[in-house]
């Protein structure tokens, strides 16, 4: 799915659309049909820049060109992406679909690594599925505009993907078609076209559509600009106290789908498509646990995960009770969310059962190894809301040591940290999907970045501009495309031709760390903070993994900004502190009938001197949950009490009475 550095399809802007003489006489005697202009051509549209593609097709198609940026914004937020396709198969500005030819690059994809647990839990045998997700064999309407488009305008496919103007040009006229099957008119008018926006979307269900058109609507009341990915500027102005006639949708024959029995905002689309709770086999069961959360167990996290696979292929998976479980699946086409375990059951989808035990997982569709197969924005909103509600719910902060991506989630034992998933991975915009949260990343305290107004720092580098050389993404060893990183690279010296730093976790042996995209030894993500070790000219350093780690970090272009926090450092007269990947219980607190479960030290140590973000103070607990039968559970909840932190790339505990909690700056 993703494209090579080697990629034939030159960047949106610089390939120019050209037609066959059939082609545009084929084209001519459609436009009629919609009431459009004369065509005029992608290559004018071009010359004019994406500004101009907009105001092009709007005037060739008799969109309101107020509706065409507004749709585009909310699937693209009007970048190109070089002509490579979504997660889902969407090309260019206007995300027009085209899942088949995008299939066929899929398969060569790398995945998430990791040969993890899901339910990470010793006291019952591991759930190890097959983790291959099937393809749907008939692809739904909504991953084919592309094809529509195409008829519409007589432009080839290949101009319809790789060409930005020609692109924004099909997209016009599927809105127009959309409103002439409605019985609208043309109009100038931008509140009548609520009906044609709603399926432009693709939805086939009327709540999804809805939700869809009214966050586009939403964009035209706000009005946007923004430098798109090509470096163009884009904007237009704000329509406020704009109404659009929502009782078209009921023009639209979609099917009509029930949010009951879901936990989620009412302004997403939430249906819900329960994953079993069965027993199967010799004694058996999946897949997950029924509990009594937040009665019985506080939830503290939500973790971020991308599914590998697409929608129909993983909604197979979560309704098979052999396989694993998670909370919720989002779609990337139009933020549609499926609801699969309550929020009062324990999914089977960190690794980790002491996070599962205390968080809500949430499947994104998308590939972590597909730099280019970028998320829609219209995702990203349905996520930044379902999370806004559920931390409301909860309680849970805003903030990267409680909002996980399941690469930060950690090993619960030593075995298992080699083993761990790693996504989302480097490409998901955590600064973007923070602000999205309401909650966006800055620094809180005075400096550079290097932590010397306030004793931390923030990784904060510029998503666009950020592109750390990745290998991995197709075959081992060969750099993955170009592309924006929430991630920084870490180094054993501040100078990038010296070793990065090596994960004694992950490669027992000592090997070296190296850029694979999988690999999360000897980095940092958006939003994590770290105490910082020292500086030297452009570079700093933090406490990373027991070690002092270096990233580039110049002024011109800064990767971290200095903040303020608390940080734990071991007690004095001890030389090292022992790190956990669970804060469980000491066995004086299990009761009769459950099982003592180890405290098992990681092979990480927290040194004397070193210092590391803090973040929640809990007590050791564990959910004893190893049978079908819930008679036996037991919540153990036990007095030693644990400090979670900041350590590598993932989060880990120390023992409260092992270090001191201080300010950062002490």
């Amino acid at each position: 799915m993703r494209r090579s550095a080697t990629d034939p399809h030159a960047p949106a802007g610089h390939r120019r659309a050209r037609r066959t003489a059939g082609a545009v006489a084929s084209a001519t005697l459609l436009l009629p049909l919609l009431g459009a202009a004369p065509y005029t051509s992608t290559q004018e549209a071009s010359s004019t820049g994406l500004q101009g593609a907009f105001a092009s097709a709007a005037a060739d198609y008799h969109v309101p060109q107020s509706v065409l940026l507004g749709v585009s914004y909310l699937q693209s937020r009007w970048d190109t992406h070089d002509g490579a396709p979504s997660v889902t198969g969407g090309y260019g500005p206007m995300h027009l679909t085209d899942a088949r030819t995008a299939l066929a690059d899929t398969a060569a994809l790398h995945h998430s690594e990791g040969t993890e647990d899901a339910r990470g839990d010793s006291s019952r045998a591991a759930l190890l599925p097959e983790t291959k997700v099937p393809e749907s064999a008939e692809l739904p309407a909504r991953l084919k505009t592309l094809t529509k488009a195409a008829e519409l305008t007589g432009l080839s496919a290949e101009q319809l993907r790789s060409d930005a103007a020609a692109n924004v040009e099909g997209g016009a006229p599927l809105l127009a078609a959309a409103q002439k099957d409605l019985g609208e008119p043309l109009s100038d008018d931008p509140a009548d076209w609520y009906g044609a926006v709603a399926r432009f979307s693709g939805a086939d269900d009327s709540a999804t559509a809805a939700t869809y058109a009214n966050d586009v609507y939403d964009v035209i009341r706000d009005g946007e600009q923004r430098t798109t990915d090509t470096g163009q500027q884009v904007a237009f102005a704000a329509r406020p106290g704009l109404a659009p006639d929502t009782a078209q949708l009921r023009r639209a024959g979609l099917r009509t789908v029930s949010a009951d029995g879901t936990e989620c905002p009412a302004t997403v689309s939430c249906e819900w498509i329960p994953a079993p709770y069965e027993e199967f086999g010799d004694g058996d069961y999946g897949n997950h646990d029924l509990g009594d959360r937040p009665a019985s167990q506080s939830i503290k996290y939500i973790v971020i995960h991308d599914t590998e696979g697409r929608w129909e292929g993983v909604l197979n998976l979560i309704k098979d009770p052999t396989y694993v479980s998670w909370n919720y699946t989002l779609r990337s086409t139009d933020g549609h969310i499926a609801q699969h375990v309550k929020a009062k059951d324990v999914a089977w989808h960190a690794g980790n059962w002491y996070v599962n035990a205390k968080s809500i997982g949430l499947e994104h569709e998308g590939f972590l190894a597909a730099p280019d197969a970028w998320y829609t924005e219209e995702m990203y909103r349905a996520s930044a809301r379902l999370v806004t509600y559920l931390s409301k719910k909860y309680a849970i902060p805003l903030d990267r040591q409680h909002i996980l991506g399941h690469d930060n989630v950690p090993g619960p034992t030593t075995s298992t940290i080699p083993g761990m998933h790693t996504d989302p991975g480097p490409y998901w915009d955590w600064q973007h999907y923070f602000t999205l949260l309401g909650h966006p990343f800055h620094g809180t305290a005075k400096g550079k970045g290097h932590g010397k107004g306030g004793g931390l720092v923030t990784v904060l580098p510029d998503f666009a501009e950020n592109q750390p050389v990745y290998t991995g993404c197709v075959t081992k060893d060969v750099p993955c495309a170009a592309h924006g990183s929430s991630e920084v690279r870490l180094y054993s010296l501040p100078d990038e031709t010296s070793p990065l730093i090596k994960d004694i976790g992950l490669r027992p042996s000592g090997a070296d760390s190296t850029i694979d995209v999988n690999d999360v030894g000897s980095r940092v993500s958006t939003g994590q903070r770290y105490a910082v070790a020292g500086a030297d000219g452009d570079w700093t350093a933090i406490w990373y993994l027991g070690q002092k780690a270096w990233f580039k970090n110049p002024k011109e272009q800064p990767t971290a900004v200095s903040s303020f926090g608390l940080v734990v450092t071991p007690k004095p007269g001890l030389t090292e502190v022992p790190v956990y990947g669970r804060a469980y219980p000491e066995k004086e607190a299990y009761p009769a009938g459950v099982p003592v479960q180890a405290v098992s030290p990681l092979p990480y140590k927290l040194l004397a001197g070193q210092k590391y973000a803090a973040g929640d103070k809990v007590a050791g607990e564990y959910f004893y949950a190893p049978t079908f039968d819930t008679a036996p559970h037991r919540v153990v909840i036990g007095k030693d009490m644990y400090y979670e932190i900041q350590f590598g790339h993932r989060v880990e505990f120390v023992r409260a009475a092992d270090v001191d909690l201080l300010p950062s700056t002490s």
